[in-house]
């Protein structure tokens, strides 16, 4: 026979919570630093013209300390992310029905969800500044994964939403479906002025496209903070088990 004695008890909920806030954290801090401390690099471009605020690779990785703080922030918070992807595989399976084609696209769900946060790894160690082609890749990889996590987990939910048993797990799903078309939305419209800067080299459109750039991040985050709600009444255990011999 067995026992165990718990050693540590973290609540999910609080747990989401830090996994934000790290992130969230950095980059307000490093946009800040960048505008007040390197306001003319960090918002020139090629075109010349004015602009006002920084693309979040500008912030995050051309700029001491803005480069180690951001990397800190990121390392420190995927631990906890790989954590959170593991949790919502076997969310998934209990939410979706035990169908083949339902247990794959959990994988597939996952994986992405995986992938994703190795790319942020990736994008945030190798910046444009040290490696343009690689720090390009990992974004890439970053924004496809993070969509499609996102497109295709709300769609999943949608097909299943009367299997939502409890009221904040169906707060999750109605905060993931908003955060997921506000997410879209400033991708696309931000793709539209960063063509029109490149183009036709206008005044404040590049300070449009890195404000809605920060808008796909902050939605991103909040939409991996919904955690908060699907795992509000779960605990992370770290337990002793002692075994006895009869």
């Amino acid at each position: 026979m067995s026992d165990s004695e718990t050693v540590v008890r973290i609540p999910l909920r609080k747990l989401s919570i830090v996994t934000v806030m790290l992130p969230l954290s950095a980059f307000i801090l490093c946009i800040y630093l960048s505008l007040r401390y390197n306001f003319t690099l960090s918002t020139s471009t090629h075109c010349g013209v004015p602009n006002y605020l920084p693309s979040i690779s500008s912030a995050i990785g051309e700029f001491v300390p803005q480069r180690y703080i951001w990397r800190a922030a990121i390392a420190v918070h995927s631990a906890p992310r790989f954590l959170l992807a593991a949790m919502y595989n076997s969310f998934m399976k209990r939410i979706l029905p035990n169908a083949d084609n339902y247990q794959i696209m959990v994988r597939v769900t996952t994986t992405l969800n995986v992938i994703e946060n190795i790319a942020l790894l990736g994008l945030s160690f190798v910046s444009s500044k040290e490696n343009y082609t690689i720090h390009k890749l990992f974004f890439i990889v970053f924004m496809v994964c993070s969509e499609l996590y996102m497109v295709i987990t709300c769609l999943l939910l949608k097909e299943n939403k009367n299997r939502l048993i409890s009221h904040l797990e169906r707060v999750a799903y109605l905060k993931k479906k908003q955060l997921m078309t506000a997410n879209l939305t400033s991708f696309f419209v931000a793709l539209y002025f960063f063509y029109r800067h490149n183009t036709y080299c206008e005044p404040g459109m590049y300070s449009i496209f890195a404000f809605l750039e920060y808008l796909v991040v902050l939605t991103n985050m909040g939409f991996h903070m919904t955690a908060y709600y699907d795992f509000h009444n779960h605990d992370l255990v770290v337990g002793e088990w002692k075994t006895a011999s009869s």
